[in-house]
């Protein structure tokens, strides 16, 4: 499974904008458990889906620690993502 990630620290208002570039992407964000479920292929929780158009913005949860991730869920393509905090 190919995939791009990024761990980012969120504060309490903080939200995550992700800027795609190249095809419709799956974008997550999720804590350490859920993205160590994600690699092993197990059931995992997230916030996000998929996204056709830039830039996605995704409200986490809660403050903490987040991996967002960048997947073409199995279909072919290129996708480049920039991800940042607002």
């Amino acid at each position: 499974m190919k995939y791009l990630y990024k761990e980012i620290q969120t504060a309490g208002s903080d939200a995550i904008q992700v800027d795609l570039t190249g095809n419709a992407a799956n974008v997550m964000v999720m804590d350490a458990i859920n993205f160590s479920n994600y690699k092993a292929g197990r059931r995992y929780r997230y916030s996000g889906g998929h996204y056709s158009r830039s830039p996605a913005i995704i409200n986490p949860p809660h403050a903490g620690r987040w991996f967002v991730i960048v997947d073409l869920g199995g279909l072919s393509g290129r996708v480049d993502a920039s991800i940042g905090i607002i």
